[in-house]
């Protein structure tokens, strides 16, 4: 693609996040993202085939902000004593990138559309989330090959740290709409998360 192709690209994507996280898969047209990305709908459609291929292309896009979260996740450090510190700051960053208010609506959107592209869903989860809770079972394995922690499955171990600190933040938000929680809020679910693991783990 050339320069001007790749912008026109880009605006589409762009529009086409937008309408979708506004509208939902359903009540979105390919009008509705030609208008907002200002180009015409013969433009979308030289670029998307169809409605479906261009919704899938800005979900999976999104896997890429995951590698923030993994960089995280990977860096704790072996150090005994200051274990709860390290495992604070992780827990805090983990929420504040898995909280924000576009991680949330897409979250929601491709949960909605699950049951009519479930590879595409599963796909986001794959590349996404569980790419996380690998590399945190590989972190965990690490610091009980250290005598750090005691987990007898560091996946599952994974799974339940992710669960102490994203289960009432993110189904408060599905249920509301929208995020209902204060940095305060997200201080004190990294605080207790962490030591509700640790006491299982420590």
């Amino acid at each position: 693609m050339d320069n001007r192709s790749e912008r026109k690209h880009q605006a589409i994507l762009d529009a086409a996040t937008t309408v979708f996280l506004n509208k939902g898969y359903s009540g979105t047209s390919m009008d509705d993202i030609a208008r907002l990305a200002a180009v015409s709908k013969q433009t979308v459609y030289k670029h998307f085939a169809d409605k479906e291929k261009l919704f899938a292309e800005i979900v999976m896009a999104t896997t890429d902000r995951i590698d923030g979260v993994i960089d995280l996740v990977a860096d704790i450090p072996a150090d005994a004593e200051h274990l709860e510190e390290n495992l604070t700051r992780l827990a805090r960053g983990f929420l504040t990138t898995l909280t924000r208010p576009d991680v949330l609506r897409l979250r929601r959107l491709v949960i909605a559309n699950a049951e009519a592209f479930p590879e595409l869903g599963a796909a986001w989860y794959e590349r996404g989330f569980e790419r996380v809770l690998a590399t945190l079972a590989a972190t965990f394995r690490r610091l009980t090959d250290r005598g750090l922690l005691h987990t007898e499955d560091p996946l599952l171990a994974a799974h339940h740290f992710a669960g102490l600190l994203l289960w009432i933040p993110v189904n408060r938000a599905m249920f509301h709409g929208g995020p209902q929680h204060s940095e305060d809020d997200l201080d004190a679910y990294a605080a207790g998360g962490v030591r509700a693991f640790l006491a299982a783990h420590g």
